[in-house]
Formats: C-alpha cells, sequence, structure tokens
C-alpha cells in the first residue's frame, strides 16, 4: 500500500539531534588483483567532500569506481585501499564512524515473516535504549513510518511489500536511532520512475533534516538529478565533476563543449565521461577538477546549510528525552532474547514450511518402518537390520544439510548488513539461531524415530531407546553444523555442489570394512575417524545388539541363522571393541568442531582478519588468472 500524503516535516522529534558530520576523502586509491596483468587501478587518487544537510549523488558510467567509491567511504570495503578519509576534518575513527553511519544496500534483503511494526520494533529493541518504554519506541516508529510513507502499511509482512516500500522501509530500518550519515547504494535499482522520484524525495527530505545522505545513482533522468543538492561524477576512477546539477552546463563549456538544447545536461555529461566526444575530454575535466580537489563550489550556501541545520537542533531541543536513545553497547544476553523471539516468531509464521518438514520427518519414518517392518527380533534379519540403522544415519544427514545449504547463504546477506549496521554481535545472533534450530531438530527427530523403531519392531527397553535416540540427535546437530559451516563460506550455487560431493566420502567410511574385522588398510582406517557418520553407525548398532541382548529367535521356515547372536553379530562387524560412550563423545566433539568452525567462518567473512583477508586477495588473483587465460 502507498501512502499518498507526504510528510510535513524531516526531524525526528522523539530523538535528540545529532551534530552535522562533514565528510571528506583525499587521494583515494583502490586497486584490485588482476590475473597475469597484476593488478587493476579502480580508484585513482580521487578527492572529495560531502556536506550534512545535503543529498549528494555519485554518478557515473558502468565500471567507473562509483560504487567502490561509495563502499570505501561507507567502510565496508577497506583491504585494498589507501588514502585518507576525515569526518568533521579530523582523520576517521572507523569504530565510531560505524556507530554514527548506516550503509543501505542495493538488494532488499529484509527478514520474512514480521510486519513492517514488528520488523521497526527489532530495530528500536536493539538500537534504542532499554529504558525507553514501548510507547516511546511505538511513538518514534509511528514517525519514521508517516516521514517515510509507510504507515498504511505497518501491519503488513515484509515478503508482501511493493519494492518501493521494501526499499522505504530499508531506510526506515537504520533510520530507527538518527544516524547523521546515510550511505545507499543504487536506492532507485528496480523501481518505476514515480517510484523513483518519491525514494528520492524522501532522501532529500532526510538530508534537510541536517543529515549527511549520500547515494550512488544509476542512469538517473532530469527530474531525478534536479533534487540532489550536490553531484559527483566519477570515470576512470577518477573525478570528472563536483557541485550543483545547475552548474554542469557552465562547466562543460569551460573544458570546450557545449551541451545541445534538447539533451538533458547530466546525460550529457556521463557521455562525455564516458569517453564518447574523445578521451581528451575526461583529462580536461578531471584537470579542471584537481580530480576533486577542486572544492569551490562547497563553499557557497554552506553557512547557511549549518545554520538552519542549528536551528533544527535548538527546536528539537525541548523534545529531548533525559535519557539517552542510543544503545550500541546492550549485552549479548539482551540482543540473545530480542533475536529469539524474531527467530521463534518467523519460525511459527512460517507455517506451511513447518508443517512441510513434518510431515517430511514422518512420511520417511513410515517408508522406512514399512521397509524394515518387524525385522528388529528377526534373526534372520540381523543383517537387513543393520541396514535399517544405516539408512537412519543417511536421513540425519541429508535431512538438516540440504535445507541449510539451500536458505543459509541468502540469511548471510542479511547478516552482513544488519551486523555491519550495528545491530547485534554476531555471537547474540548465532546462539538465537541455536536455540531455535537445535530444539526443532530434536522434536522433529524424536517423531522419525519414534515412528520407525516401533514399527521395525526394535527392543523395546528405555536404555536402548535413549540410546538410539540420543546418536540420532546428535547425528542431526552435526548435519546441520555441518551445513552452516559450508554456507557460510560458500554461495548457494557452490555450496550445494560441495556440501553433497563432501557427504560422500562420509558415508562411504561410515560403513566400510563391516565384515573385514581388522583387514582394513591403515590409510582408511585413519580416515574413518573423520567420518562422523561412522561414530553414529557405531553407537546404533551398540544401542541395539550390544549390553549382553540375548540370541534372537530363528523363524521356524528358516534352517539357519548365523547372525543371531548379537555378541557374534557385533564381532562380526569389526565392533567388538566399540563403546557406546566414546562415539558419543566423539559425536559431541564433532558437533562442537562443526559449530564453532562455523562460527568462525562466517565471522571472517562478516568480518577478515590479515589472514582471511590475504586468502581472500590470493582467491580473488586465481579467479582472474583463469577467467583471463580463458
Amino acid at each position: 500500500m502507498e501512502d499518498s500524503a507526504g510528510p510535513k516535516k524531516s526531524t525526528l522529534s522523539h530523538l535528540p539531534q545529532r551534530p552535522p558530520v562533514d565528510l571528506e576523502f583525499q587521494d583515494l586509491t583502490y586497486t584490485v588483483p588482476q590475473g597475469r596483468k597484476g593488478s587493476k587501478l579502480i580508484l585513482r587518487s580521487i578527492s572529495g567532500q560531502f556536506r550534512s544537510g545535503q543529498l549528494s549523488a555519485i554518478l557515473g558510467p558502468s565500471g567507473a569506481g562509483k560504487s567502490t567509491l561509495l563502499n570505501i567511504l561507507a567502510g565496508y570495503k577497506t583491504f585494498g585501499a589507501a588514502g585518507s578519509v576525515l569526518v568533521n576534518g579530523e582523520p576517521r575513527n572507523m569504530k565510531q564512524f560505524r556507530k554514527m553511519s548506516r550503509y543501505i544496500m542495493q538488494d532488499n534483503l529484509l527478514q520474512p515473516m514480521l510486519t513492517v511494526e514488528e520488523l521497526m520494533m527489532v530495530a528500536a529493541d536493539l538500537k534504542l535504549n532499554r529504558q525507553l518504554s514501548k510507547e516511546d519506541k511505538l511513538t518514534a516508529i509511528t514517525e519514521i513510518l508517516v516521514i517515510l510513507r509507510l504507515a498504511g502499511a505497518r501491519h503488513t509482512a515484509t515478503n508482501q511489500l511493493s519494492g518501493g516500500e521494501k526499499k522505504r522501509l530499508s531506510v526506515a530500518l537504520e533510520l530507527i536511532n538518527n544516524p547523521p550519515v546515510i550511505f545507499l547504494d543504487e536506492p532507485t535499482t528496480g523501481l518505476d520512475h514515480q517510484s523513483s522520484t518519491q525514494c528520492i524525495s524522501l532522501l532529500k527530505l532526510l538530508a534537510e533534516g541536517g543529515r549527511t545522505v549520500i547515494c550512488s545513482i544509476h542512469a538517473p533522468s532530469a527530474k531525478l538529478i534536479s533534487q540532489f543538492d550536490n553531484v559527483y561524477i566519477v570515470s576512470a576512477g577518477q573525478c570528472m565533476f563536483q557541485g550543483n546539477g545547475e552548474e554542469i552546463v557552465p562547466f562543460l563549456s569551460k573544458v570546450g563543449l557545449d551541451c545541445p538544447k534538447h539533451y538533458s545536461p547530466v546525460d550529457f555529461i556521463i557521455e562525455v565521461a564516458n569517453g564518447d566526444y574523445g578521451y581528451e575530454f575526461l583529462d580536461k575535466m578531471s584537470s579542471c577538477m584537481d580530480n576533486g580537489r577542486n572544492t569551490n563550489y562547497l563553499k557557497k550556501d554552506v553557512k547557511d546549510v549549518h545554520q538552519s541545520i542549528n536551528e533544527i537542533n535548538s527546536a528539537s531541543t525541548s523534545n529531548e528525552k533525559k535519557i539517552s536513545p542510543y544503545n550500541y553497547d546492550c549485552s549479548v544476553w539482551y540482543q540473545f532474547k530480542i533475536l529469539l523471539k524474531r527467530f521463534w516468531l518467523q519460525t511459527f509464521r512460517d507455517s506451511g514450511y513447518l508443517i512441510f518438514k513434518m510431515v517430511l520427518y514422518a512420511v520417511l519414518g513410515i517408508l522406512l518402518g514399512s521397509f524394515y517392518l518387524n525385522m528388529g527380533h528377526d534373526g534372520s534379519m540381523t543383517i537387513y537390520n543393520f541396514g535399517f540403522c544405516y539408512t537412519c544415519i543417511i536421513a540425519f544427514l541429508y535431512l538438516p544439510l540440504m535445507p541449510v545449504l539451500l536458505h543459509f547463504p541468502v540469511e548471510v546477506q542479511i547478516i552482513k548488513r544488519e551486523h555491519f549496521n550495528q545491530w547485534y554481535g554476531l555471537t547474540a545472533y548465532y546462539l538465537a539461531m541455536s536455540f531455535t534450530t537445535l530444539p526443532l531438530h530434536t522434536v522433529m527427530t524424536v517423531g522419525y524415530v519414534s515412528i520407525a523403531y516401533f514399527m521395525s519392531d526394535q527392543p523395546i527397553e528405555l536404555q536402548r531407546i535413549s540410546m538410539f535416540l540420543l546418536v540420532c540427535v546428535l547425528t542431526t546437530f552435526i548435519s546441520e553444523s555441518f551445513g552452516l559451516m559450508i554456507s557460510s563460506v560458500l554461495n548457494l550455487v557452490n555450496g550445494m555442489f560441495l556440501g553433497p560431493c563432501l557427504a560422500v566420502p562420509i558415508m562411504l567410511l561410515a560403513v566400510y570394512g563391516i565384515g573385514q574385522g581388522s583387514d582394513i588398510p591403515p590409510l582408511i582406517r585413519f580416515a574413518m575417524y573423520f567420518s562422523y557418520l561412522r561414530y553414529g553407525m557405531e553407537g546404533l548398532i551398540i544401542a541395539i545388539y550390544g549390553y549382553d541382548r540375548p540370541v534372537l529367535p530363528c523363524p521356524e521356515e528358516v534352517d539357519i541363522c548365523p547372525l543371531r547372536d548379537p555378541a557374534y553379530l557385533i564381532k562380526f562387524m569389526g565392533m567388538a571393541n566399540v563403546i557406546f560412550w566414546v562415539d558419543i563423545l566423539a559425536l559431541i566433539a564433532c558437533f562442537l568442531i562443526f559449530r564453532l568452525a562455523s562460527f568462525y567462518f562466517l565471522r571472517q567473512r562478516l568480518r577478515p582478519n590479515k589472514t582471511f583477508a590475504a586468502l581472500h586477495v590470493i582467491g580473488r588473483i586465481v579467479k582472474s588468472h583463469f577467467s583471463i587465460s580463458r
């Protein structure tokens, strides 16, 4: 639903205004590896300024470096960059700057299954002071939704919003604690003309409230560009122009080009910057602007802008809360409670998927129970019952693994945005996710085992049932953690390829050498220690046939049952020296290793240390090398 009424003010009365933040960058250089050619220079000692109270646009042809410039200014991309970024004339402190700035990325990735108001309340709980009442937070949310024309959609689920509404909601979520600096990567991409115009008008309104709003824009219309206070044009990694849109035509005349009357000045200067009128004009334009160092245009009306901002700040003083609303350092436990509530709400809202999984577990349990019906007490079917255990292990490998490989890479993109914008710490998120998924896996595993175990007529003894169930639950936990570890490093396509491929040797090693006793090559025996399914398989066999289980009856119609003695069966399978609780400890160790490894890899993906950053660069070099070779 689109609201037609526009807001009447651009201030947020529920929060004290931030001081103005002027951003300046000097001699920014950025290089990327390019295979055999060494490296490619994306930004070439570029400079410029973006001031508070202004809506600024970074324009340029495709591949000009505008998104790279925005990423560096936002602090999203720092490795490989050189030069300086100043905040109000002082060298940027990245930790402090990330607290005062927000980066709204191009993809409108939002947490699903929540309404606009619910998602805004989660953001308010995480970003605003804990001592603020729910009523105060709702007041803040209402004011922001009115400013961004989302009040009519406050009870609409995020997955039912239009493209323009999703874009405005992305802005609203980051506006909740009134950041003084807002970066947006191509906010009009995917929107129609009307939605694009509304989006830029609202960003203009936010800038007038004293914020520094910087956007990268691709192919804007003349009407759209007229709303920007500052236009920064980049081409081939150099500054071609910076100033007001009205100054483009005089600037072009200065370098020897006359803009045709029927042309939009912005379209014309982009064509010039693309080299359509000769590459000599690129050097002239860059020299005229001194590659962004020429900032005479910014000296006009700056005093008036800051005076208006100060008036806004003074007007809002009477509305300030005695309690500071900014809550950057809330505890892990507090974040955990909020995120856990969000996870559970999303899980139960997605009832279709939840029911599907429950039905899938139940149907597979019935099928498996039917395949091995009444074999648990049959002395002639012990080998087949061994297959029952192996099938259970395979089920608890793939049932938890595949959904994670499909879903988590998309979730990682949302985590990157929320974590970068200081919503929460990764520890709180990871704990909340674990306390949501692991109980659900436990319930579904119990349901599966309850059906298959009793249909196949396994021994009805509390100890054996508990042991069997414990192995299955731990195997499920490990499989999910295994999928998380893969998805924390790879994207969806690569993860879906690598996950099943790695599962094959794990499955083979789980049963390799069965019936061969100790006649197993040393290398294969060593590899078996790395298959958690092997420990699970041994645990299930011991749970069913170990601990002095009596000899099984042999049916009258069968002449001989050579493996009906459980003790002999275990020895024949090469498991005579297996200790159940040692296997349990091994499974717990595998779970902890995979879980902690996935947490570590995810942290490195969000904020890589020097080692991982170097590996990333090496990977890009290798990738670019082979792409060039082809």
